[in-house]
């Protein structure tokens, strides 16, 4: 027997004609936009489609980030500040500024998260972090507000064993196995500049994106490692290295960076004011 066909507006299932016209008349209702293009496999969104989840996400962000101020505001704690940080920041530095927040802000709570400098400015427009300790310069940026912290000297710590010179030139250190910090970081950038300066090109024996690694190598008699001076405070009287300052003078600078926002966030000034009090 035949089976009976569903009646007009019944179950039957829709051609994809009919579920682009129905996105298209959801679309249309709502933004006056279309927001979805359905193919046969899956939907994609379209320009206008990607600006609405992408401010979406802002909007959900700022909606968590308030409400999590509104529950500490009332439990009596001040807040989180989001931090991030780029590779070479001294492992010195931050401990230190984290014991001063404590004894001056105590109910403020730093998240640290390690994040290169073009991604850290990125996530300040975004909203998504709230500090950033990056490399200088950087392209400026409507939303976020820059301010220079430290311009360090850069030097080379060596194995005890090696007889080097009071200063190291790029002549001395381009016959010898050295380390540095990945391609993608500013330092990366500095040394190379550096060598080519004198003309060299070579390639490191072995790049790292943490200053303790690198410290290791020396320690281990494996390789030169070119650092900022301030994170070899910890080995300038340690046996098995030597430090040597770089001739010509490389220097690191850095910056904070910041959000502006239209109203201050105590918590944010709190960490600040701390990171301020550890720059130049």
């Amino acid at each position: 027997m035949r089976r009976p066909q569903p009646p007009f507006g019944g179950t039957r299932k829709r051609s994809p004609t009919a579920r682009s016209a129905h996105a298209r008349a959801f679309a249309s209702a709502r933004t006056s936009r279309l927001l979805v293009v359905r193919g046969r496999k899956r939907a994609e969104l379209t320009p206008a489609g990607e600006v609405l989840v992408r401010e979406g996400r802002k909007l959900l962000a700022a909606r968590d980030e308030l409400m999590d101020r509104v529950q500490r505001r009332a439990s009596g704690r001040e807040g989180v500040v989001r931090v991030g940080v780029s590779a070479g920041v001294s492992t010195r530095l931050l401990p230190m500024a984290l014991e001063a927040l404590g004894r001056s802000s105590p109910g403020v709570e730093v998240k640290l998260e390690a994040v290169g400098s073009a991604e850290a400015m990125r996530r300040l427009t975004s909203a998504t972090l709230d500090i950033g300790i990056v490399a200088s310069p950087q392209p400026p940026m409507a939303e976020v507000s820059l301010t220079p912290w430290r311009n360090d000297p850069m030097v080379a710590l060596l194995p005890a064993s090696w007889n080097a010179p009071e200063r190291v030139t790029p002549d001395w250190l381009v016959t010898r196995r050295w380390a540095s910090f990945a391609p993608a970081t500013q330092m990366h950038g500095l040394v190379a500049a550096w060598f080519g300066q004198a003309g060299y090109h070579p390639r490191p024996y072995l790049t790292l994106s943490y200053p303790g690694a690198l410290k290791s190598l020396a320690a281990a008699s494996q390789s030169a490692a070119l650092l900022p001076l301030e994170e070899v405070q910890d080995q300038l009287d340690a046996p098995g290295v030597q430090v040597r300052h770089l001739h010509p003078r490389l220097m690191r600078p850095m910056a904070l960076a910041h959000r502006r926002l239209a109203t201050p966030d105590p918590a944010v000034d709190a960490v600040l004011k701390v990171l301020v009090g550890l720059g130049d």
